[in-house]
């Protein structure tokens, strides 16, 4: 019973390790995705692909380098003591930046967690088929092993019926 509105976990391609070609791993059926998601899963799976993204460098920069030449303007407008609002080496800039890192070091290893997650129940997944498929050749060999006895013994009537039909003549 799946809600057609549900909130749906970017498709995000994977490149297979073997074979080079994209997967997409929210579409298999061992990997849970969509609904059966936990919040928090989610929310890994967000901040990986915003975080893990040129995008979001490019911005990171920018902010950096808008926050750099504002507090430039300011400082050299400014007058009675008073430059900036970041007072040079930008000491509020520092301290945000620490934040970021101690944040941003903490959401990588909860969206590490996450792809680890994905890549058992994949591992799972194709533990299960491989012993499936190890499961329906042994039955495939089987089954020839018993077509070919089966045929061993009509050849040998086959033989025993041409040896008296030879004798006879």
């Amino acid at each position: 019973m799946t809600n057609k509105t549900a909130v749906r976990v970017p498709e995000i391609p994977i490149r297979h390790p073997r074979r080079g070609f994209l997967t997409y791993w929210d579409r298999h059926p061992a990997v849970t995705s969509g609904e059966q998601l936990t919040l928090g899963e989610r929310a890994a799976d967000k901040m990986r692909n915003s975080m893990g993204s040129w995008w979001f460098v490019g911005i990171f920069i920018a902010v950096m380098g808008l926050w750099a030449i504002v507090n430039s303007i300011f400082w050299l407008g400014g007058t009675n003591g008073k430059h900036g609002f970041d007072p040079y080496p930008y000491i509020l800039l520092n301290l945000f930046l620490s934040m970021v890192a101690g944040l941003q070091g903490a959401i990588l290893l909860i969206a590490a967690k996450r792809s680890d997650q994905i890549a058992s129940q994949l591992a799972e997944h194709d533990y299960t088929t491989d012993q499936q498929a190890f499961a329906r050749i042994e039955a495939v060999h089987t089954r020839l092993e018993e077509l070919a006895q089966n045929n061993r013994q009509l050849l040998e009537q086959n033989s025993a019926i041409l040896r008296q039909l030879a004798n006879k003549s």
